[in-house]
């Protein structure tokens, strides 16, 4: 009996965090964008603290607050470069031996 009420929570509880018409890839594509943007506003926001005397800091300040905002592309994975044939080798053929 406590088998099945457990397997019963555990059903319904992954029924709830994946639920139909959900859609993951959306929801984590969201969730990185947003700790991006969170991140490098953390970044920028501790550039900015720091004071600055001279040029060369004030121009270190900016050249920094300009490479941590500017968002550069994602490489393509690792994996989408090899072809499809060449991904598993193909074993030999099996001997056509005669017995008797």
């Amino acid at each position: 009996m406590r088998f099945l009420l457990k397997s019963a929570f555990w059903l319904t509880a992954a029924f709830l965090v994946i639920r139909p018409g959900m859609d993951l890839s959306a929801m984590a594509e969201t969730a990185k964008t947003q700790a991006i943007s969170a991140g490098q506003a953390a970044i920028v926001g501790q550039i900015a603290r720091t004071e600055c005397d001279t040029l060369e800091c004030a121009g270190g300040k900016a050249l920094l607050a300009a490479a941590v905002t500017s968002v550069l592309p994602a490489a393509a994975p690792m994996h989408q470069d090899l072809p499809a044939a060449e991904a598993a080798p193909v074993p030999r053929p099996r001997p056509a031996w005669r017995l008797g």
